[in-house]
């Protein structure tokens, strides 16, 4: 029988005592190695060569979407699942971008974790159903967009600019929203909107396009 070598990236101890219990309830898995932050992450997976590495996506230092860049780049074959605590769509597609093979929520059950390892080891993308949906409906609206010249835009209205700018500043859309005094889900929109008229698929692309453009 092959056993499936598991490592194991979270900042907290408890959790990954929980996981390791949970992976060697598995006969044909081994947890070979933990982390406790992204980069011990990063060095341990290029150590072990594991097969399967369950990574949390907010840790200190490098965060979890950055390891799993550095760690898929190094060994390809691994397949990385990232594990979170919030169903953030932005973060689900900027994971996938970065190589992961899964998201999913730290709350979902024991067996219904290992089903989706599993599947995720298989090739499968393993989301939980949820975000699968709205990961197909950002791609159906990425492929609906008309192509367009690089310096014809859609111009940004007067609140996207000012959301923009706090995005490009690193607040938070809770941040954004008391400080404009908006709902949350008004914040999410605009930067739905501000997205899809600057055609990138991330904040930080979009504070990177806004700053090289000179728009604020």
């Amino acid at each position: 029988m092959t056993i499936i070598r598991v490592l194991l990236v979270d900042d907290h101890a408890l959790f990954r005592e929980g996981l390791r219990m949970i992976i060697s309830s598995q006969s044909d898995m081994e947890v070979v190695g933990e982390a406790g932050d992204g980069l011990e992450g990063v060095i341990k997976a290029a150590a072990l060569k594991p097969d399967l590495i369950l990574m949390d996506i907010q840790m200190p230092g490098i965060d979890g979407i950055e390891a799993t860049r550095q760690i898929k780049r190094e060994i390809p074959s691994a397949t990385i699942v990232i594990l979170t605590v919030r169903d953030d769509e932005e973060k689900l597609f900027e994971a996938i971008k970065k190589g992961a093979q899964g998201y999913l929520l730290k709350k979902m059950h024991s067996a219904e974790l290992i089903m989706m390892i599993r599947r995720a080891l298989t090739g499968e993308v393993a989301i939980p159903a949820r975000l699968a949906t709205q990961m197909l409906e950002e791609f159906r609206r990425l492929s609906s967009l008309e192509p367009q010249e690089e310096g014809n835009l859609t111009p940004l209205s007067p609140r996207e600019l000012e959301v923009l700018n706090l995005v490009a500043l690193e607040k938070t859309d809770k941040e954004i929203a008391q400080m404009l005094a908006l709902s949350l889900n008004t914040v999410k929109t605009h930067l739905r909107n501000i997205l899809s008229k600057l055609q990138v698929s991330s904040r930080k692309e979009a504070a990177r396009l806004a700053k090289d453009k000179g728009i604020f």
